[in-house]
C-alpha cells in the first residue's frame, strides 16, 4: 500500500495538493488529527484502497504535537509511507492570505506574519522528515500539478523502483533547485552557431543529427550513460524514490534538450520510469 503524509505551511496548497493525488486515484482525506493516523493506517490495510493520501497539520491543534510519536509507531510496525512538505516564502504566504481573506489557524490578533513565522518554527523538526520538500513560491495551480506529476504520477502500487525525472536547462536561467544530480554539455559542439540550426531545438532530429554526429559526443554519451546506469542501482538501495537529473547548456533550447532526450531513451531501455521537462526551451 501506498501511504503519502501531506504537511507543511498553512497556504502553500496542501488542498491543491490533495485535489491531485484524488485525481491519481488515491483515497485522500483533509486534516487528520495526527492521533488518528495509526488507526486509519491500520484501517486502510483492511481495506480495498491501495494508495492513500492524507494531510495533517497545525490545523490539528493540540493533536499535532502527538505526529511524531505516530510516525514512530508506523515505523516500528514496518509500516511505510513518505512525507510531502509544501512550503512557501512569508511574502507569498502572506499575499496569498490577504487575497483569499482567509484567517491563519494561528492567528489570534489579527498579525498575519507573526503567525506564520510561529507556524514554520513549529514544523522545522517535520520538514526535516520530510522525503520531499516543494516550494510553492513562484507557482500557480499549473506549475504546482506538473511539479506534483513529476513525481508522483507514475507510482505504481506495491512497487517500490525509482523514478526518474530529467530535466533540461539554460545555464543563463539558473540551475533547477531541487536537481539531485546537474550536468553541464556546454562542452559539446553547439548548433547555436549554424544558422540553419540556431532558430530550432534539440527536439529537432536535424539539430540532434548535428549534435551526435561529432566524436566527442559519441564519447561523451558513452561514458555519461555508463555512469548513471552505475548509480542508479545505488541511489536504489539506499531507498531513493525520486531521483532528479538535470543538464544544462547555455540556453537550454539545442545541447542540453538533446542530451535529456537521449539519456531518456537510454534509461528507457534499460526499464526504468522516466519523465522529461525542457524547462527553457522556449525562452
Amino acid at each position: 500500500m501506498e501511504f503519502l503524509i501531506i504537511t507543511g505551511m498553512s497556504g502553500a496548497g496542501k488542498s491543491v495538493a490533495l485535489n491531485f493525488f484524488e485525481d491519481m486515484g488515491y483515497f485522500c482525506i483533509d486534516n487528520l488529527p495526527p492521533s488518528f493516523i495509526n488507526k486509519f493506517a491500520e484501517l486502510c490495510l483492511r481495506s480495498e484502497y491501495e494508495k492513500i493520501a492524507i494531510v495533517t497539520d497545525i490545523r490539528g491543534g493540540k493533536f499535532f504535537n502527538s505526529l511524531f510519536g505516530e510516525l514512530a509507531e508506523l515505523e516500528k510496525q514496518g509500516f511505510n509511507y513518505e512525507i510531502l512538505f509544501l512550503e512557501a516564502s512569508d511574502e507569498t504566504l502572506v499575499r496569498r492570505y490577504k487575497e483569499t481573506r482567509r484567517k491563519h489557524p494561528l492567528d489570534e490578533e489579527g498579525r498575519v506574519l507573526d503567525a506564520i513565522r510561529k507556524e514554520r518554527t513549529m514544523l522545522e523538526e517535520i520538514r526535516g522528515m520530510a522525503h520531499k520538500i516543494i516550494d510553492t513560491s513562484e507557482m500557480g495551480s499549473r506549475e504546482f500539478y506538473n511539479e506534483l506529476r513529476r513525481f508522483y504520477s507514475f507510482h505504481k502500487v506495491g512497487k517500490e523502483s525509482l523514478s526518474i525525472s530529467i530535466i533540461s536547462f539554460g545555464y543563463k536561467y539558473g540551475i533547477p533547485m531541487d536537481a539531485d544530480l546537474v550536468f553541464d554539455v556546454r562542452f559539446l559542439p553547439n548548433p547555436h552557431y549554424v544558422s540553419s540550426l540556431k532558430e530550432l531545438t534539440g527536439e529537432e532530429e536535424v539539430v540532434q543529427e548535428y549534435i551526435l554526429k561529432w566524436p566527442l559526443t559519441t564519447k561523451f554519451y558513452k561514458n555519461f550513460f555508463d555512469f548513471i546506469e552505475f548509480l542508479l542501482p545505488e541511489y536504489e538501495k539506499e531507498g531513493k524514490s525520486h531521483l532528479m537529473i538535470a543538464i544544462g547548456c547555455t540556453g537550454g533550447k539545442h545541447r542540453s534538450v538533446t542530451t535529456a532526450i537521449k539519456l531518456k531513451d537510454f534509461l528507457l531501455r534499460k526499464g526504468y520510469r522516466v519523465i522529461v521537462e525542457h524547462k527553457d526551451i522556449k525562452k
